[in-house]
């Protein structure tokens, strides 16, 4: 029992040492007839951190950094290109195009202030309709009507999408917002006369 102790105890160092060093010893232990035990440890838990190409169905969006399992990446994610195994250079690449993105959202923003600020300083766009009866007019003024006055007085294309505008039918004054940044929004006024 204590020459089983005592294979138990070595390292595997020491191990390598008496089979490489002296074979003599090596053939002593074969005599007193014990056996070498060698204890396995714990399995390896075999991850893989990946970047996703793509939206994937309860693993997440495009550009997303996760942790799977070397199978499910080598045998789905890998062979239908859904994903890629994240490398230095990689995560470096992410890095510069995600300060370049900034950078545009950044360069976007601070344009539609300065159009903003051009917007809000113009005194009022004027339009000008078919009187009716009283201060009603001849059918109603609507963005495309805004977006065509902008164009003539500043000469800036603006989407008529941009527009909110309220219902207007009658001769008056009114405000009439332009979305131009989702952060971004300029007040207008729009004055409505009669010919």
């Amino acid at each position: 029992m204590a020459s089983t102790a005592s294979t138990l105890s070595w390292t595997s160092s020491s191990l390598l040492q008496s089979f490489t060093g002296n074979i003599n010893q090596a053939t002593k232990i074969s005599d007193r007839g014990t056996a070498l035990v060698i204890i396995a440890q714990k399995k390896a838990k075999k991850a893989r951190t990946i970047i996703l190409k793509e939206d994937v169905v309860d693993l997440g969006k495009q550009g997303q950094l996760v942790s799977v399992k070397a199978g499910y990446y080598r045998n789905y994610l890998l062979p239908t290109g859904k994903a890629q195994i994240v490398t230095p250079l990689l995560l470096k690449e992410m890095k510069v195009e995600e300060e370049r993105i900034e950078a545009e959202k950044k360069r976007a923003k601070e344009e539609a202030q300065q159009l903003a600020l051009i917007f809000e300083t113009v005194g009022g766009f004027k339009v000008k309709r078919k009187g009716g009866k009283g201060k009603l007019i001849f059918g109603s003024v609507t963005a495309q009507d805004l977006v065509d006055i902008i164009k003539a007085q500043l000469q800036r294309d603006v989407d008529k999408r941009i527009v909110s505008l309220p219902e207007i039918r009658e001769i008056g004054e009114y405000i009439a917002e332009l979305k131009l940044h989702p952060e971004v929004s300029a007040r207008v006024r729009v004055i409505v006369s009669a010919n």
